[in-house]
Parts: structure tokens; C-alpha cells; sequence
């Protein structure tokens, strides 16, 4: 394992999670049953990594945007936290709404992103 892919995995980290916490505190406290914030993170992050991939970016830009700032900014735990949270509070269309926009639209826009990146970079 090489140092240098550490760091550069820990700074896209870091950049990442500071982003996506400042997008959920802005957006997630909206009132709405839907946590705003962690949809539009997970849904512009699978976009963004499909332009990565379709690009087919260097090595050392992939681990620093894709695994790095995309891992941290997208997130599957508070993902699941939210849904089963929605289902616990009774809000079953809310529940069947955000899952299925997440996954629905998240493949959609990886799929897209990728095309995107092939075509245009």
C-alpha cells in the first residue's frame, strides 16, 4: 500500500464529508419528510462518479475524487438510517418515495454520467 494513495484518498475524504454535512444541514432540516440533503448527495454523486468512470480519469484522480470525496460525500448508512426512520415515523409514501427515487434515479444518473463522460471529456 502506498502512503501517497492514502493521503490523496483522506484529503478527497475529508473535502467530501465537509461537503455533503454542510448540504444536509442546509437541506435536511427543510420540514419535508424527505431528507433533501442526503438524496441530492447520493443522486449528484452517482452522476459524477458515472462521468468519472465514462471519462475514464487517471488513477490518482480516481482515488482522489471518486473514492475519496464521492465515497465520503455519498452515504449508504444514513441512507438506510433515514428510510427506516420514515417507516418507523408512518410515513410510508415518503419511505416508498425516497427509496425508490434513490435507486431508481442513482442507477438513471450513473448510467447518464457515464455516457456524459465518454462523450464529453
Amino acid at each position: 500500500m502506498n502512503w501517497m494513495y492514502l493521503f490523496i484518498v483522506g484529503v478527497g475524504g475529508f473535502l467530501g464529508a465537509i461537503a455533503r454535512y454542510t448540504i444536509s444541514r442546509k437541506m435536511n432540516n427543510s420540514g419535508k419528510a424527505i431528507p433533501m440533503g442526503t438524496l441530492l448527495a447520493n443522486l449528484a454523486g452517482a452522476f459524477l462518479l458515472g462521468l468519472l468512470m465514462g471519462a475514464g480519469v487517471d488513477a490518482l484522480l480516481l482515488l482522489l475524487l471518486g473514492t475519496g470525496f464521492l465515497g465520503a460525500f455519498t452515504t449508504f448508512s444514513t441512507l438506510k438510517l433515514e428510510m427506516g426512520s420514515l417507516w418507523r415515523k408512518g410515513n410510508r409514501r415518503e419511505f416508498l418515495f425516497y427509496t425508490v427515487l434513490t435507486y431508481v434515479f442513482g442507477i438513471a444518473l450513473a448510467f447518464l454520467g457515464t455516457i456524459c463522460g465518454a462523450l464529453f471529456l
